[in-house]
């Protein structure tokens, strides 16, 4: 039960944060949700520094790890905006941004985990 208020917990906390991100940056630049891509980014980066820390040497604990990880990060990154807004960049025929989107969405999510794993093992 406990892992489970830590992972809601996490997850609200994520959720609300990506909401404000969101809803400030994705009214700004029209066909390209920056909002969205911003918190999926920041959310892959976060993820390997949290797991890398993890990993390295148990510098979080289990629960720590399941509060951030599982709960912050899954509420904050979403996969289902991004599957969306593909869909309607798609619908509306804006081809370019659809490539730009999904390709600099996956390289660059990839990457930043990557990078938080390096950073991970620095600190």
């Amino acid at each position: 039960m406990k892992q489970l208020l830590l992972v809601f917990l996490g997850g609200g906390l994520g959720s609300m944060l990506r909401y404000v991100i969101s809803k400030n940056l994705n009214t700004h630049f029209q066909n390209f949700f920056l909002g969205t891509f911003t918190v999926n980014i920041v959310g892959c980066l976060l993820i390997g520094i949290i797991l890398g820390f993890s990993l390295k040497n148990d510098y979080l604990s289990q629960n720590q790890t399941l509060l951030l990880s599982t709960g912050f990060c899954g509420g904050f990154t979403t996969f289902s905006t991004f599957a969306f807004e593909k869909h309607s960049l798609l619908r509306t025929g804006d081809l370019m941004n659809f490539s730009i989107y999904t390709i600099a969405s996956i390289v660059v999510g990839i990457i930043a985990i990557a990078l938080g794993l390096w950073i991970s093992k620095l600190l």
